[in-house]
């Protein structure tokens, strides 16, 4: 084991004597050199010039990073779509819009019979939007519907599918 040391040793040695040595170029040996120049001293060093005029090309295919706000709507749009209200409700809750800028409220049906609706992005008191949403689905079938709160998702889940009723009832709110 002494001997294998040692002989990795001597084999450093002279790979470094070798690096620095005046006779041999580093790049020989497998070092690499850096250059802290500026980057445009390297580039006038190569004969490298940047355009910037072909860039728009480029730029009309990068997709963009944000969705853009939806233009002013007095009413709701040909497609349903109703934007929101100017300021939110005083309400102890908000929900926010999705990145498309919907209503965050979703069916589901899982395994295979079971109908849900959730409500997402829900904001503040999550207890008193589920009291209002009882309150509201009982005016509207005539029973109460079983609900969940998730306090950790800030999701509310109820058994049934009730999505769009949902949506125009948030969306008459001002959310």
């Amino acid at each position: 084991m002494a001997a294998c040391l040692s002989l990795r040793s001597t084999v450093l040695r002279s790979a470094l004597r070798a690096a620095f040595s005046p006779a041999r170029p580093a790049t020989a040996v497998g070092l690499r050199c850096v250059c802290n120049a500026a980057p445009e001293a390297n580039k006038r060093a190569v004969g490298l010039t940047e355009s910037t005029e072909e860039y728009k090309f480029v730029e009309r295919l990068i997709p963009p990073s944000r969705v853009p706000a939806p233009p002013r709507h007095a009413g709701p749009t040909p497609s349903g779509w109703t934007p929101p209200a100017d300021s939110p409700p005083p309400l102890p809750y908000m929900i926010r819009r999705s990145r498309m800028h919907n209503i965050p409220v979703y069916s589901d049906l899982t395994h295979g019979s079971r109908r849900t609706t959730l409500v997402r992005k829900v904001e503040g008191d999550i207890w008193a939007l589920e009291k209002d949403v009882k309150q509201y689905l009982k005016e509207l079938t005539g029973k109460e519907l079983p609900t969940q709160v998730n306090e950790v998702t800030m999701t509310l889940k109820v058994k049934g599918h009730f999505d769009a009723e949902l949506k125009e009832w948030l969306a008459g709110k001002g959310f």
